[in-house]
């Protein structure tokens, strides 16, 4: 209880930021959404042909360093974003947790909403990394990437019902993985099974915000005040269930095939 009153404290620096930032992603960040994403395909499709002709960069302690920093930011925003949700839920229930409004106007919630739709830019950054030290650069990462943007940008201005679960479980499932990503850049070896875990929690969470849209539509059609509209809802259930598909696909390519891969070696060279 007290950590949640404390989370739910009007904080005066966070008034005054959402007090002054907002118009900022509603007149000029939304608008460039599309341009902003085709930069960023260009400076992909640019940098890996530069690539091509250099020795790849290490860029440890730079990477040790980015993924901390988003470590941290996605935990304080799992933290005061989770508390908020689960004082919902324990005070009015499910459907209020799923509709109302009050996330994105709430004393603290609402600047981790401002920030999380602020982070999908910086977050590209991912991808740079990938590129400079050239790893390999699968569809899942970067199509990922850009439809997160393009359908945050344009969700926030609307205060569409379910954004609360889906800031929420998407700052969870970052705190894991850019924790992974800190810890391995540093070298520390970590067990496969945390990977795997990790995938598993990204695929959960594309299922969750599947079935929080079939609760939206549902109570939308039954006359119950639910702020959404239908072709929010049918961009997000595509986007949720191409992400669906892909993780599985990546989960099972990645671990289940590499496994049976390794365990079809090993037998070859004991015969």
């Amino acid at each position: 209880i007290t950590l949640i009153i404390l989370t739910l404290y009007k904080y005066f620096f966070l008034v005054l930021f959402f007090f002054f930032s907002t118009s900022f992603i509603i007149i000029f960040v939304q608008k460039k959404s599309f341009l902003f994403s085709a930069l960023y395909a260009a400076c992909i499709l640019g940098g890996r042909h530069v690539m091509k002709q250099r020795e790849k960069f290490e860029l440890r302690k730079p990477l040790v360093l980015w993924s901390l920093t988003l470590a941290v930011f996605s935990i304080f925003g799992a933290i005061r974003t989770g508390s908020y949700m689960m004082f919902i839920l324990m005070s009015k229930g499910l459907k209020q947790s799923v509709c109302d409004q009050s996330f994105y106007n709430g004393p603290v919630s609402k600047f981790w909403a401002y920030a999380f739709v602020l982070s999908k830019a910086p977050e590209l950054g991912d991808t740079l990394f990938i590129v400079l030290r050239k790893q390999k650069l699968i569809f899942l990462h970067w199509y990922h990437h850009i439809t997160v943007l393009l359908y945050s940008w344009y969700s926030y201005k609307d205060m569409v019902a379910g954004g609360g679960w889906f800031m929420t479980m998407n700052y969870l499932v970052h705190a894991v993985m850019y924790s992974y990503y800190a810890l391995r850049a540093a070298g520390f070896k970590v067990s496969r099974k945390f990977a795997m875990f990790i995938t598993l929690t990204q695929i959960t969470q594309m299922l969750m915000g599947c079935v929080v849209n079939y609760l939206v539509y549902s109570w939308m059609q039954q006359g119950q005040e639910c702020p959404s509209h239908m072709q929010n809802i049918v961009w997000s259930s595509l986007m949720y269930l191409s992400y669906f598909v892909l993780f599985v696909q990546f989960f099972f390519e990645t671990y289940i095939g590499k496994s049976n891969s390794s365990a079809k070696t090993e037998v070859k060279k004991n015969e």
